[in-house]
């Protein structure tokens, strides 16, 4: 096979509508525009972003986001709560692999951040990313430590 001998597979090409071509052609005379308006001009539709009258979607994004810009770099943190951690044994580390085994995360491979809600009562070593104020002082006031990686 050489490259004069390639052409496209039988119907894979369709020849345009002529349009204009008299009326035996099916698109003569109005040539499928219909009769006067703005569909039956040159160059109809207005430019790319013009949206007859309402706020442009370029302009209305802020507003469909939420507040403002988000910023798509920003970090998310999987959140954990103290009452997702009763279930551990005492003297266990806490770690980002050994909940996400557990499946307490959202995104396993996102950082992890423990969050107050609940009581401790036995003793954990935790290793996490970020910690609030109330958990930590929770943690400690159990016997546990808390470490920041």
């Amino acid at each position: 096979m050489k490259l004069h001998e390639l052409k496209p597979n039988e119907g894979a090409k369709k020849d345009r509508k002529r349009k204009g071509i008299g009326i035996s052609g099916g698109a003569g005379k109005t040539s499928g525009r219909g009769t006067k308006g703005q569909g039956a001009r040159t160059g109809e539709g207005g430019h790319l972003y013009r949206q007859g009258g309402s706020l442009p979607i370029f302009r209305r994004l802020p507003f469909i986001r939420g507040e403002g810009f988000t910023p798509p770099s920003r970090t998310r943190y999987n959140e954990v709560n103290l009452d997702q951690l009763a279930g551990l044994n005492a003297g266990s580390v806490v770690t980002p692999d050994v909940l996400a085994e557990a499946g307490m995360l959202s995104q396993p491979a996102g950082p992890v951040k423990i969050l107050g809600r609940g009581e401790v009562s036995v003793a954990l070593k935790v290793r996490v990313h970020r910690i609030s104020k109330s958990a930590r002082a929770k943690i400690e006031a159990a016997g546990g430590t808390v470490e920041i990686i």
